[in-house]
């Protein structure tokens, strides 16, 4: 398929110039890029039951990574380090989760973090820069942009 309309393409590039040529240049490069979506979308319907616990295991994977205090030395888990941990590309991981979910592998992580960071304000004493280190934040005022971003209305009650 690919083939066939590089070889259109090719062969209107080199047929005589009118008035016509580059409308159907750009049909067939439109094309091109059509097939190309079709193609690279179709994986994910292909590999939906592979994929479709992939979720479910960056739920985990982020779950230990925050109740496990000597990962939180790392700072905080970045796409990079989940994916890896997942056996997936960073790109695949977040295309999958977007597909799956409509938010892609950061938004999950910030997701957790959020969560993460509501159970200790309302379940300890901690103060927000404690909990900001404990989540792995080196500073507290990104947590608490992040937190406000996030979730203001309950941002705005502590």
């Amino acid at each position: 398929m690919i083939e066939s309309i590089i070889e259109n393409i090719r062969h209107e590039y080199h047929s005589s110039i009118d008035t016509y040529s580059q409308d159907v240049m750009v049909a067939q490069i439109d094309l091109l890029l059509n097939y190309s979506n079709r193609f690279y979308n179709r994986q994910f319907i292909a590999r939906r039951t592979a994929s479709s616990d992939l979720p479910v295991k960056l739920e985990d994977l982020l779950t230990d990574y925050f109740d496990n205090q000597n990962d939180l030395h790392m700072g905080l888990p970045t796409v990079k380090y989940v994916s890896d941990k997942l056996n997936v590309s960073p790109n695949y991981l977040s295309d999958v989760l977007r597909t799956l979910t409509g938010q892609n592998a950061q938004q999950h992580i910030h997701n957790k973090l959020i969560e993460k960071a509501k159970e200790a304000l309302t379940t300890t004493s901690l103060s927000v820069g404690e909990i900001a280190y404990r989540l792995g934040f080196e500073h507290p005022q990104s947590f608490n942009k992040l937190f406000k971003n996030k979730d203001p209305s309950f941002a705005a009650r502590i």
